[in-house]
């Protein structure tokens, strides 16, 4: 069976071009990456775990801030290149991320030297036009932005440039 995870793509519309929010993943393996390299916030669940839950969870683990109240879009799911089935939920919202801090994880760095560090899940978090964030996202999860502007509540709207 594969890995299970579900993700929040926060959106909101300024000037009439649709932006999102995403964020780059931390730890030394992403350091020097921008392009391809940013993601929903999201994380993996068990099998039988409401995917809606473990969205707004996991947002707020990323961001160290709560999903804003707003009106919810199912993206569906799409399978990544790993095999992983991200599920996704689009909510409209304005969110102030000055003040974002992600959760930590350890891991051995550098690479075989004994020495555990800790680092942010998530190093910086960013609105972004669709335009922009098609191209900063894991081309995993660029179909959630095309299923996102399928959406009768945005037709019209531009995804900048």
């Amino acid at each position: 069976m594969p890995k299970l995870s579900a993700g929040v793509l926060l959106h909101r519309t300024r000037d009439g071009v649709v932006e999102v929010l995403i964020a780059h993943p931390g730890g030394p393996f992403w350091a020097r990456k921008d392009d391809g390299a940013w993601s929903i916030p999201k994380g993996e669940y068990d099998d039988g775990e409401d995917p809606w839950t473990v969205a707004r969870r996991e947002f707020s683990e990323e961001l160290g801030l709560p999903v804003p109240a707003g009106p919810r879009i199912e993206l569906g799911a799409l399978k990544q290149p790993s095999g992983k089935v991200i599920t996704a939920f689009a909510v409209r919202g304005d969110l102030d991320v000055t003040d974002a801090h992600s959760n930590t994880f350890d891991m051995e760095w550098p690479k075989g030297s004994g020495t555990m560090r800790e680092f942010p899940e998530v190093d910086r978090v960013g609105w972004f036009a669709v335009a922009q964030a098609r191209a900063k996202l894991l081309k995993g999860q660029r179909g959630f932005l095309d299923r996102l502007l399928a959406h009768p509540e945005l037709a019209g709207l531009s995804e900048g440039t």
